[in-house]
This record gives structure tokens, C-alpha cells and sequence, in this order.
């Protein structure tokens, strides 16, 4: 059986090579991936070779934003059966030590997770998974829907840290994927008003499309951090001359990781507001954080790294219309077979710079397969 996989090396590479079909051991399945979606982190990995210590030390397939059939039960699988259409959670911690007893599985420190070496990831025709982080799909949810579950997952985690009441005002940096999904889960947890901003005016007016009822803002790369944060403040301001600090964001979620945004960000924010860091630096260190405005104004600074205990509920909110599936698939920009998967790569990380509309790229893999 042809199992086409996309890999990337420690030199910085990534080609298409044949991967080995492995048997399910004891509690595992085997998959045919469907749909496997391109996150930022599969680039930084290519290009950079690292996401803070996490580092691509050899070959390894890329890929974690996956839906797929079930071909194959491992010995003691229960409650699935070949056939199941499922969403794939690309974590598996090891379930022993006192923060997976705990719960928060998230910060296994032994967690293998699918993409980041040395666990191959799901950007291949054929892939082992632990049985209990597959997730069966009802019949209402197709496999694209089904591979933006990752990523919505990372919104979820941050507006369960970070949770909010109806009707209250919140700003998120960064409309990505990411930012854009944080925008419609804080969106179903009741935010109003919502600002997103970008550098990008395209971004924005997808985001417009994708979100009508939120009000965006780009951003001014010479403006300094404190007139950034005070054209976003206006906003929220309702065209008022007179401060009203109440009605500043109460939650900023940060979704870009650059310092820049960060710092704005900071000074951004309500007094005695929350920021959650939803995006990750490409940088292990960030310089010029104001510590002083912020300890002075008491802001909450929090942090997320992937979910935990996501994925059921995901499905739920798209179940239940929370989530408009169709247009949670509006993110899709652009869709290409396992076997360009390369191409699909280059996409992600060159198609802005060419004027390219590129908000999400999906891998599909349509091939009949048998066993």
C-alpha cells in the first residue's frame, strides 16, 4: 500500500517520500487521513527548525489539524469500529504523571504529539493513533469541518481560561486562523463589542465577511505602541470625547506573538483587564513589556499552550448551530491533494507575499483504499 507522506528535515527541507503502513498495537487505530490541515507551527518548523525548544532534530511527517476513517482496530479497541468517520486529537500524553491526574493533559511533559519530531504527524495517506483521541463524527459534520477542530480547540482553551460574560467588550490582535476562530468562539460566549485588527487590510475584510458584526482596525506599523492601542481604544469608545474606561476591552486576546503587538496589546487593554496570549512567538524571548503600566493597572496576564477536553465539546457547539459549520468553512482558502502537499506548504508561507488570500489550507485525500 502507497503511504505518500510529507516530511521535513533538520537541514530545513521538506519533500514528498513513501512512509511505512504500521500495524495498530494494543488500544490504537488505523487511519486514512482525509482532510489534515497547514498550521503556522508546520512552517516555523520548516523554516526555522524549532518552536521555542521544540526541535526538528530529523525527519519527521508533518501535520495535526486531521479528520480521517478508521481502517484498522488495534487489539481492545472498544467503541469504535472500521468505517467511523473521526476527528483526530493530535496530542497523547502519558496519562501517569500528576498534571495528566489532574486533567490538564495539555502540559504533559511526555506528551507525543503528532508533527513535532519525533512523532510523525498526519500529513500522509496512513496514520496510527491512540484510540482514545479520536473523536467519531456525527453525520451532519464532513471531514474539512471536522480538521478546523485543532485549531477552534485552541480558541476554546483560551476562552475557558479566559472566560467572559454576555456583553462584554473584547479586542483580539491577529486575524489568522487563530484570531479569526478566537473571534467566533468569544463571539458565542456573548463578547460585544469585538475589534480584531492586522496589518493586513485583505485579513481584515475577510474578517468583516466572516465576522459582520465586529469592527476592525489596521494597524499602523509607524505609530508607536501607545497611539496603536489608543486607535484601537477608540473604537470601543463609541465616537465619545470623554474617557470612558469601562467600556475599554475587559479580554484582549493576543493572537500574533509579536513583541510589538504584545506591547500594544498592554496598553490596549481596560484597566484591571485581562490579556491572554493565544499566539505563539517565533522568538523564545520579548523585550519591552511595560511592567510598570501594567502592574500599575493591575492587568491579568495569561497564558495558554494547546486544550484539553476540547474536542466533545467542539462538536456540540457545531451540533448545536453555537458554530455555523459552513461558515466555519469559509476559512478554507485554498485545498490541494496529499500528493502537492509541498506546493500546499509553499502556499502557506509565500502566497501573502504575493497577494494571495491565504487564511487556511487544506490537504485532502480522496483515495479509495481497501483492506
Amino acid at each position: 500500500m502507497k503511504n505518500p507522506s510529507l516530511v521535513v528535515t533538520s537541514d530545513h527541507t521538506i519533500r514528498m517520500e513513501e512512509a511505512s503502513v504500521l500495524e495498530p498495537g494494543a488500544g490504537e487505530v488505523l487511519l486514512h487521513v482525509r482532510t489534515s490541515g497547514i498550521c503556522g507551527s508546520d512552517v516555523h518548523f520548516w523554516r526555522h527548525g524549532c518552536i521555542g525548544d521544540l526541535t526538528v532534530d530529523g525527519d519527521c511527517i508533518l501535520g495535526h489539524e486531521a479528520s480521517g476513517d478508521v481502517v484498522k482496530l488495534g487489539p481492545g479497541v472498544i467503541g469504535l469500529t472500521v468505517g467511523d468517520r473521526v476527528a483526530v486529537e493530535p496530542g497523547v500524553p502519558c496519562g501517569q504523571c500528576f498534571i495528566c491526574i489532574e486533567g490538564r493533559y495539555n502540559l504533559c511533559d511526555d506528551v507525543a504529539f503528532a508533527g513535532v519530531y519525533p512523532h510523525h504527524g498526519s500529513i500522509q495517506r496512513y496514520k496510527v493513533h491512540s484510540a482514545r483521541f479520536v473523536h467519531k463524527l456525527p453525520t451532519s459534520i464532513s471531514h474539512r469541518t471536522s480538521a478546523l477542530l485543532e485549531p477552534l480547540s485552541v480558541a476554546m482553551h483560551a476562552l475557558r481560561v479566559t472566560p467572559i460574560d454576555v456583553g462584554t467588550p473584547v479586542a483580539i490582535f491577529g486575524a489568522g486562523p487563530i484570531g479569526l476562530l478566537t473571534m467566533a468562539i468569544a463571539r458565542a460566549s456573548g463578547a460585544h463589542p469585538i475589534v480584531i485588527t492586522d496589518v493586513d487590510v485583505g485579513r481584515l475584510e475577510f474578517a468583516k465577511a466572516f465576522e459582520p458584526r465586529c469592527l476592525t482596525h489596521q494597524v499602523d506599523i509607524s505609530k508607536t505602541a501607545r497611539e496603536s492601542a489608543d486607535a484601537v481604544r477608540k473604537l470601543f469608545n463609541d465616537d465619545s470625547e470623554t474617557k470612558q474606561e469601562h467600556r475599554m476591552p475587559e479580554l484582549l486576546l493576543e493572537c500574533t506573538g509579536v513583541e510589538s503587538s504584545i506591547v500594544t496589546a498592554s496598553y490596549t487593554v481596560r484597566r484591571g483587564g485581562r490579556i491572554n496570549f493565544v499566539g505563539v512567538s517565533s522568538r523564545p524571548l520579548v523585550n519591552n513589556l511595560p511592567f510598570m503600566h501594567l502592574s500599575l493597572a493591575e492587568v491579568q496576564l495569561r497564558f495558554i499552550n494547546r486544550y484539553h477536553r476540547t474536542w466533545g465539546a467542539g462538536l456540540a457547539a457545531l451540533e448545536g448551530g453555537l458554530i455555523d459549520a459552513a461558515r466555519l468553512d469559509q476559512l478554507v482558502t485554498h485545498e490541494f491533494k496529499l500528493e502537492s502537499a509541498v506546493e500546499a506548504m509553499k502556499m502557506v508561507a509565500e502566497g501573502p507575499a504575493r497577494g494571495d488570500n491565504v487564511v487556511k489550507v487544506h490537504i485532502i485525500d480522496d483515495e479509495l483504499v481497501g483492506f
